[in-house]
């Protein structure tokens, strides 16, 4: 997901998507730790993604 991309959206739907990618990361951590994560590579993407969406609420909070 690029950044110009969750520009666009509202400030509640990122708070929506930020939720659920922190659920999600939470979940894959659980399965890494049991060696059940079949794509560990995937908590990276996920991570950063999260920290795109945090810095994208932050601007928007701040204008």
């Amino acid at each position: 997901m690029k950044a110009a991309e969750l520009r666009d959206l509202a400030a509640e739907e990122l708070g929506g998507r930020e939720r659920e990618l922190t659920d999600q990361l939470f979940r894959m951590r659980i399965q890494k730790s049991m060696g059940q994560l079949e794509a560990p590579e995937k908590i990276k993407t996920v991570r950063r993604d999260l920290a795109r969406i945090k810095t994208v609420l932050r601007q928007k909070r701040a204008k």
